[in-house]
């Protein structure tokens, strides 16, 4: 460790659908946090951590805040928002390039004055038109008082020197996690996400957000992990569609998310996804808090 070692928290906000969870996992150099084309993918607080011989960065990725469909659930989820900008070193504000409207305008609101918050342009990639990238630079220059702004394409790795550019507004101090941590939910919690994440990119767009997915059973012997989960659903018409004709969809989504789970945790999984339906659950404060939405 060096002398000037430095450690801190740094939360990634920003509307639905801005690539939050891609920039987390690019930035942590591993993929901890689900991601899909579907906006409102991330329903948890997920923490990354990068260390290197410098620093040991601790990402916190946030639910895109969210300003309409106001159940229980998305309740929770602004919680978690508004609690994680209250208790970091570092705020990174996520936008897509060139886009920026009223849904942008109201995370901006939640944005503290009392630390650093660097703008992160992502998906640059999708600009025809460079030379556009300026003007719009100095547009978002005058809606805050960002410490720095910095252009990315988290869908191409390509971040530059945000992880450089973060360090600088660090304080020195020892890490707070094992050099060798990548984040600090177990797996039983990760088993749920790539669950979650295969129904997000396999279903239509009405469905995945009447899901969630407990897991019911998750030991280990030796190499093998076996899982049983149940994904809830909110009507028997979203259950019949989730299994698929003779079951296909739901064989499609436990063998994908299998093979994400036995790259992730380096052995076998033995896995078993079982449908139930619990009617109204994302409109119930106690069943929200049971399937843990809303922690911290």
């Amino acid at each position: 460790m060096t002398p000037d070692f430095r450690t801190g928290f740094i939360a990634i906000v920003g509307r639905p659908n801005v690539g939050k969870s891609t920039l987390l996992n690019v930035l942590v150099g591993q993929k901890i946090s689900i991601t899909s084309k579907k906006a409102q993918t991330t329903r948890h607080r997920i923490t990354g951590i990068h260390s290197d011989e410098t620093t040991q960065f601790i990402f916190v990725d946030t639910p895109g805040f969210q300003l309409q469909h106001k159940n229980a659930l998305n309740r929770a989820m602004n919680k978690s928002v508004t609690s994680t900008l209250s208790s970091v070193d570092v705020v990174l504000f996520v936008v897509e390039a060139l886009h920026f409207d009223e849904r942008d305008k109201e995370v901006i609101k939640l944005l503290p004055n009392t630390r650093p918050v660097i703008l992160v342009i992502n998906k640059i990639d999708t600009v025809a038109e460079k030379g556009e990238l300026l003007p719009f630079i100095e547009r978002m220059s005058k809606e805050f008082a960002f410490a720095e702004i910095v252009p990315v394409s988290a869908e191409d790795a390509k971040v530059g020197d945000l992880s450089k550019t973060i360090r600088g507004y660090l304080s020195e101090g020892a890490p707070m996690y094992d050099v060798d941590d990548v984040t600090d939910r177990n797996e039983r919690f990760l088993a749920a996400e790539i669950i979650r994440e295969k129904i997000f990119r396999l279903l239509g767009e009405e469905v995945p957000y009447s899901t969630s997915v407990m897991i019911e059973k998750f030991t280990q012997e030796g190499n093998l992990r076996r899982i049983h989960a149940s994904v809830i659903v909110d009507k028997a018409g979203q259950k019949a569609i989730l299994i698929g004709k003779g079951g296909e969809k739901m064989k499609a989504i436990s063998t994908q998310a299998r093979k994400d789970m036995e790259k992730l945790f380096d052995g076998k999984v033995y896995l078993e996804v079982w449908v139930k339906i619990k009617s109204g659950w994302a409109d119930d404060e106690r069943a929200v808090k049971s399937l843990g939405y809303g922690d911290t």
